[in-house]
């Protein structure tokens, strides 16, 4: 009889549990495409049009297993749109997997940025050990193609790249991804092939950030925690995971105060913290997005005409974890500056 691990009966009913709290709603917004599977959608404003990049879902048929080896994605197709609510193109593929020297398998999350004429494509993959490293890749257009570089960022390791340019024109990164993103594997940028996941009483893992080069290519310093913490002003535990950092890093600026939003992963919520640096610390504040169909979810928040908007995903179409649909929804604040909490049903 084959062994089923702990995290493994955890996802199933946690699964089951989402699917059944949403039976009978109807989601407040429909698939931005259909005739491709996509998820982690980081969305941007380019020349006035809004470029979205996000994951390729596929079925590969790779093997089910704790540290996601279905999700087994080997290219990048980046969507556009003149407005929300408008007709959606899919430029083709911008970047495939083997283009890239150094990569192995597993193309997840990507972000993008634009600096002094040039369009830049952040991917995480696994190198040919096995171990996720971030990569960045190059174009004169928003939509590719894109060229990779040869290796990948120096300093750079597990997933979720987000890309934030703050107000003085610093770019920043943040990172990181528990589980099968392999964060848990990073001690003071130090790699431990047999890290174990944190106990429940322990503190949790905290995402990571890096101040960017002027070459967009490099970190201009050692990659630092962002810490995250709870009202109390302590950090959270990994019992405590309805709130603390999970995956999904992405980093919004908003009436002069800085918006760290991630996802909770295994309890499926979209959460968000402020802080007064890009650095943090960041208090957390609330929910952004309740679960939605699907084991992930992963988001881009942007300003587009004087409205925010919330990108993100659920498997509407397929109803499997792995072949994910990205949505858009208005988001919205209150007069504090505190989000209101959205349900992707009703």
């Amino acid at each position: 009889m084959k062994r089923i691990s702990i995290s493994t009966l955890l996802l199933f009913i946690t699964s089951i549990a989402v699917f059944a709290q949403m039976e009978g709603k109807k989601p407040i917004s429909q698939p931005l495409v259909s005739h491709i599977f996509t998820a982690d959608p980081s969305a941007h404003v380019f020349k006035g049009k809004i470029y979205i990049y996000p994951s390729h879902d596929i079925e590969s048929g790779a093997k089910e297993d704790d540290e996601g080896g279905h999700f087994d994605m080997k290219d990048y197709h980046i969507l556009s749109m003149k407005k929300i609510g408008g007709k959606v193109k899919d430029h083709g593929v911008a970047l495939d997997i083997k283009d890239v020297p150094w990569a192995g398998r597993q193309m997840w999350a990507p972000d993008a940025a634009y600096h002094n004429g040039t369009y830049y494509l952040y991917f995480p993959v696994k190198d040919k050990q096995d171990i996720f490293r971030i990569g960045v890749a190059t174009s004169n257009k928003p939509q590719g193609p894109f060229k990779a570089e040869p290796e990948p960022m120096k300093g750079s390791y597990s997933i979720d790249p987000s890309v934030f340019k703050d107000t003085d024109g610093t770019y920043y990164m943040y990172f990181g991804g528990i589980w099968g993103g392999q964060l848990q594997r990073w001690d003071d940028n130090e790699y431990h092939a047999n890290a174990a996941l944190k106990k429940p009483e322990e503190v949790a893992y905290l995402p990571r950030i890096a101040k960017m080069n002027p070459d967009m290519k490099s970190f201009a310093e050692e990659v630092k925690e962002v810490q995250l913490l709870d009202e109390n002003g302590k950090p959270f535990l990994e019992k405590n995971n309805d709130k603390r950092f999970f995956e999904a890093a992405w980093m919004h600026k908003y009436n002069g105060k800085y918006y760290f939003s991630y996802s909770t992963g295994d309890t499926h919520n979209l959460c968000y913290a402020i802080g007064d640096s890009p650095y943090g610390p960041f208090t957390y504040k609330g929910i952004v997005l309740k679960p939605v169909q699907g084991w992930t979810n992963h988001h881009s928040i942007i300003e587009i005409k004087g409205k925010w908007y919330l990108f993100y995903h659920d498997v509407q179409l397929s109803g499997k974890t792995h072949l994910r649909n990205v949505k858009v929804t208005e988001l919205k604040y209150n007069p504090d500056g505190t989000i209101q909490t959205i349900e992707p049903y009703k």
